[in-house]
């Protein structure tokens, strides 16, 4: 499309470049974003720059036309990159870049890209780089998903914002070959609960694998199937609750065997999740499946799943939320002492008046 706004009846419709998050999570909180944009403006055209991991979330939300993919790797500046980049952008001539993380270099391309108008918060000396800044109050914007929204919103707007909840849409023709994959018959009625035990972040967000196997095996008891989903960096944490479990033809481990877009597909049939504050968490939030959401080291009051219907267990001990890697006071108590029965009985709390 050439022009800087494509008009259509009078109605503008403008073309906006998003430079997207690096983590799971954030792309998909990064989804209410874009539903905000379009619900100001449902001709809103909006493009992704972003790593090429993200696009099988992408693919999944309606709101994005395309993602260009951003082919330098996080903390690395390439500036040669980074200007041969902008300069095939200026041909879409795009009215607005929304840059979302919060370093400098995340700028440089908008910047160099000559958009005319670049928004974000104000971060790293981003003066010059972003003629829209923004000073962030964190009182008035406590969740991470009121500060993406906000940047929908014109400079000065006042909170609260209405924040539409990400929404993953799926494709029956993919959903049925990752079935077909991993040879998974679609008329079996069982019940399915997934364990996503895992975090990309580190050790400290991971509720422990012998709470996981006991907490599976209370609802194998119950006639539920488990699946684990995870990475290649979660095998093995679940091949140790795999081999804990007390009938393990009633398990299906699709930890490290795959993708993102297949396990997006495969989530997507789970009558029940139970995770860890991680990428998968959101993702099941995004398909509005029932979920308890697992946290210790991280705040659910920051980045909770954006899920009515979900439930978020924590100890709130005195020394979380730490946000740290692993547990600088080596005990791990936020989670080791989160018992398999809070979580078994939030759980049950969602299955209340149903099968389980």
């Amino acid at each position: 499309m050439e022009g800087n706004a494509v008009v259509s009846e009078n109605v503008v419709s403008p073309k906006i470049l998003i430079v997207g998050p690096a983590w799971v999570g954030d792309m998909v909180m990064a989804q209410s974003l874009f539903k905000a944009i379009k619900e100001q403006n449902k001709l809103a055209i909006i493009d992704v720059l972003a790593p090429g991991w993200t696009n099988p979330l992408l693919l999944r939300m309606p709101e994005v036309r395309k993602n260009i993919l951003m082919p330098i790797g996080h903390g690395v500046l390439a500036l040669g990159t980074r200007y041969a980049l902008a300069k095939e952008l200026r041909q879409e001539k795009y009215d607005q870049a929304i840059v979302l993380p919060n370093s400098w270099k995340s700028a440089l391309i908008p910047w160099l890209a000559k958009i005319p108008k670049r928004t974000g918060w104000m971060r790293e000396m981003r003066f010059g780089l972003l003629n829209d800044a923004r000073v962030l109050n964190k009182k008035q914007l406590p969740l991470m998903v009121q500060r993406l929204v906000a940047l929908a919103h014109k400079k000065g707007k006042e909170p609260p914002f209405i924040t539409p909840s990400p929404e993953l849409k799926i494709d029956q023709t993919r959903l049925q070959a990752t079935l077909a994959k991993f040879n998974i018959s679609s008329s079996d009625k069982t019940p399915i609960l997934v364990l996503c035990p895992g975090a990309e972040f580190g050790a400290s967000k991971r509720w422990p694998e012998h709470h996981y196997a006991a907490l599976a095996n209370e609802m194998i008891k119950k006639d539920w199937r488990i699946w684990l989903m995870g990475s290649k960096n979660d095998m093995p944490v679940a091949t140790k609750i795999e081999e804990a479990l007390i009938e393990k033809d009633r398990c299906f481990n699709f930890t490290g065997k795959t993708d993102l877009g297949e396990a997006i597909d495969l989530m997507s049939l789970a009558n029940r999740v139970v995770s860890n504050d991680s990428g998968l968490m959101h993702i099941a939030a995004s398909l509005n499946i029932p979920l308890v959401a697992v946290y210790g080291s991280t705040d659910p009051s920051f980045t909770p799943p954006l899920n009515a219907r979900a439930k978020t267990v924590r100890l709130s001990l005195p020394c979380s939320p730490c946000f740290k890697r692993e547990c600088p006071l080596k005990h791990h108590q936020c989670m080791e002492n989160l018992s398999t029965g809070r979580v078994l009985d939030a759980l049950h709390a969602l299955t209340a008046g149903q099968q389980g």
